[in-house]
């Protein structure tokens, strides 16, 4: 029952010592609410960007030509005959190939014009954008190999041009290489970009799917090339397939072909921001040191004004560990204090960021019981040495102190 006793005496201390204590837990409170805030800040950008790549799909790849000598020829480039011999030679194993073509440009219907972006789709265009269909339907094989005049347009966009979503059998009129054309509206989508992809594109821009010729003639030169991996599971060994067979085809080394995959990305951004949070966690844990330093200034100050108490105790029976025990306790209530409400408030400046641009924010409970328990420690540490001071106090001393 002792530890009772100790704890009703050290929230009794408190209690007398209002603002001090207060001012004692804010080093805490900063220190704890930093590392779980910046903690966790990192951890969301982790899984937001975990979840953005698998939105574009883990399997999409590009490749392109790079030479030691940086002079370039045609056959640094790729052609659609290339891409289609690609395509065919992969059988199975590649779903998609094309240029990941598009073009910003202007858009009009009647007397209404907006920029936009129009991008291209190549044969299977859903295996690249599955795109969420509101009216009339998604582009196909046959648009892209007939170069039909055809065009998906975003909700948004039809809203504006026609006063209506449902804009299937409309036409409208956009520049493309130079040539002015009508196209027909045979589909409009729902744009279902999270929110994090929306500020990070400003937000504003609109996007528009056309079939790839429309954007790329026959005999064009695209500097890289995109690709989607049907299981991602042969990621690398696709990769490298297709790497083997375009170097064949264009009779290169296969050494100057440089190739890349969202998963790559992925892996290496998870990697970057991982380091970052930790990085900047543990300088915001400094904070928490400087708390510990705070806390044993005033357990200094404590047991310097209550000396008489101590002898008193000591005089009546008190051992050295009890006024050890005592001071300790103390102190790991004031550090425990301080660390429940510097989680609160991580937690709420996260959430609150979190609401105020849109996000899922992400606060692992392991982030939290680290920290707390790191401020425990911190505070029972810095602790010791006042609580040893008091405690080894002579006890006739200290009734004569006044």
């Amino acid at each position: 029952m002792l530890i009772f006793e100790n704890i009703r005496l050290a929230i009794s201390s408190i209690r007398v010592n209002k603002m001090r204590s207060f001012l004692t837990m804010l080093g805490m409170i900063i220190g704890i609410g930093s590392v779980i805030a910046i903690v966790s800040l990192g951890d969301t950008m982790r899984t937001l960007m975990a979840n953005e790549y698998q939105n574009v799909g883990l399997g999409l790849a590009y490749m392109y030509v790079s030479k030691p000598d940086d002079v370039s020829t045609d056959n640094d480039f790729f052609t659609v005959e290339e891409a289609e011999n690609i395509k065919e030679a992969m059988g199975d194993a590649v779903s998609y190939v094309g240029f990941q073509s598009s073009q910003r440009t202007d858009m009009k219907a009647g007397r209404k014009t907006s920029t936009l972006y129009l991008s291209g789709l190549a044969e299977n265009p859903t295996a690249l954008k599955d795109l969420k269909i509101l009216y009339g339907r998604m582009l196909n094989d046959s648009d892209f190999q007939n170069k039909r005049n055809y065009v998906v347009l975003q909700k948004e966009t039809a809203e504006e041009f026609f006063g209506d979503a449902n804009a299937v059998g409309r036409t409208v009129e956009v520049k493309l290489n130079e040539d002015t054309e009508e196209l027909l509206v045979i589909g409009v989508y729902e744009n279902t970009d999270s929110a994090f992809m929306k500020l990070m594109s400003g937000g504003s821009m609109q996007t528009a799917y056309v079939p790839e010729s429309l954007l790329i003639s026959e005999d064009a030169y695209n500097w890289s090339i995109y690709f989607i991996v049907s299981d991602v599971d042969q990621m690398q060994q696709t990769v490298e397939r297709v790497k083997g067979y375009t170097a064949r085809m264009k009779n290169l080394e296969p050494e100057y072909l440089i190739s890349s995959s969202a998963a790559e990305e992925m892996e290496m951004v998870d990697t970057m921001l991982g380091a970052m949070s930790s990085v900047v966690g543990a300088i915001a844990a400094i904070s928490l040191l400087v708390g510990g330093i705070g806390i044993m200034n005033i357990m200094l100050v404590s047991v310097t004004e209550r000396t008489r108490e101590i002898g008193i105790r000591k005089a009546l029976g008190a051992k050295t560990r009890d006024i050890l025990i005592q001071f300790l306790v103390e102190a790991a209530m004031i550090s425990a204090a301080g660390g429940v409400i510097g989680t609160f408030l991580g937690i709420s400046v996260v959430a609150l960021g979190g609401m105020a641009f849109g996000l899922e924010t992400v606060v692992k409970p392991q982030t939290i019981l680290v920290a707390v328990a790191f401020s425990a420690v911190v505070g029972l540490g810095f602790g010791l040495y006042p609580a040893r001071k008091a405690a080894k106090a002579d006890p006739v001393v200290a009734l004569r102190y006044e």
